[in-house]
């Protein structure tokens, strides 16, 4: 919850989507989006998961939200902060254990859907649940961020942060890292590895495998501006020898070179194959605490995005709550695209009040 509160106090300023100089113009099919609707599936899926008191230890409530198909076809949910416990008569939820509370919070956490139902997996005991990627001390904690399957091993990027001061605001994005986890034993990494730290851009935001690479896009948050970049890797694994888009539409071994491709992008967007050609959806961030999730579309995945739209208004921003960081998640059936959106509120104890508050919601999105 921490690392949205700041970046969403600030103004945001109008989005660029430029063609990259001497980038070759590429035509094609390009998708119209036609209507979004719930996905009435994935939102009853997460509400009985959050509301179900059969475990104490259990999920109730993160931000996040990613995923990613496991071999086997089981789907691998990802997640940030996250409320481990029991939910209350009343819809509400007891307050975490450093106020007092039962309530556990952690930093990071799974959970595995198969045939209908969630299991939380989590790090430590049940007594004692840590996070899935432990921090290294007190002062520094990990976020998830998209996540691939590489050999079988499945690869989830995360930022590490870390505190310097005993201001609230005393903390910092510090470096990116990936944590490879084998698929039968997701409770602890088998190994983490430094992934490209230079240049302040977090390498997290979304991953795309499209032909013989995978992509990885990236975003550099200055506070009131959030610019894209973009890396790829050959094949499927992360730990191979990164490339890095360049402002001339090339691809440069030192990630000195990368650009910024475009603004209007949140922390965490998504760019993913539709139709004839690519849509990349991210919350708006043009404009300071939008309710807006906007789609562009491209012939390639790596740009230039354009064509703006909205696709969807999200009914619950207004007061303490807001919203952020939509995604697509392509692996997953639907009716449409299924994209996936966290709400929040700026009072923490709106969380105790309201279990329903800290959850993620989904869509799906039409195109043709």
């Amino acid at each position: 919850m921490r690392r949205l509160l700041l970046s969403f106090l600030l103004v945001l300023v109008s989005l660029v989507a430029p063609q990259a100089a001497g980038a070759t113009t590429t035509t094609c099919d390009l998708p119209t989006f036609r209507a979004t609707t719930t996905d009435a599936r994935l939102s009853a899926l997460f509400t009985d998961q959050g509301n179900d008191n059969s475990r104490t230890d259990d999920w109730t409530g993160a931000d996040g939200t990613y995923s990613v198909r496991l071999p086997g076809g089981k789907e691998l949910w990802i997640f940030s902060d996250t409320f481990l416990g029991h939910v209350n008569p009343d819809g509400s939820r007891p307050p975490v254990r450093e106020e007092g509370g039962t309530t556990v919070f952690l930093n990071n956490t799974f959970a595995v859907e198969k045939d209908g139902r969630l299991s939380t997996i989590y790090g430590g005991t049940s007594e004692n649940p840590k996070a899935v990627m432990p921090p290294r001390d007190k002062d520094h904690w990990y976020w998830a961020g998209d996540a691939t399957v590489a050999g079988g091993i499945v690869e989830v990027t995360y930022q590490e942060y870390e505190r310097y001061g005993t201001g609230a605001w005393d903390w910092r994005w510090h470096r990116n890292v990936v944590a490879r986890f084998a698929p039968g034993r997701l409770d602890r990494p088998i190994s983490v590895h430094d992934l490209p730290s230079g240049h302040k851009v977090a390498w997290a935001s979304g991953i795309h495998r499209d032909g013989r690479h995978t992509y990885v896009y990236g975003v550099e948050d200055l506070g009131g501006t959030k610019y894209m970049h973009l890396a790829r890797v050959r094949g499927a694994s992360l730990l191979g020898r990164w490339e890095y888009l360049k402002a001339d539409g090339t691809w440069s071994a030192d990630q000195a070179d990368s650009a910024r491709l475009m603004d209007g992008v949140a922390n965490e967007y998504s760019v993913s194959r539709v139709k004839g050609g690519y849509v990349l959806i991210t919350h708006d961030t043009t404009e300071i605490l939008s309710s807006k999730i906007v789609a562009y579309t491209s012939c390639t995945p790596y740009g230039p995005f354009s064509n703006k739209t909205t696709v969807y208004t999200t009914p619950e921003t207004g007061g303490n709550i807001f919203t952020y960081n939509a995604h697509a998640h392509p692996e997953i059936a639907g009716p449409g695209l299924v994209v996936s959106y966290n709400v929040n509120s700026f009072v923490n104890t709106d969380h105790y009040r309201d279990v329903t508050i800290y959850r993620p919601r989904f869509l799906d999105l039409a195109f043709e």
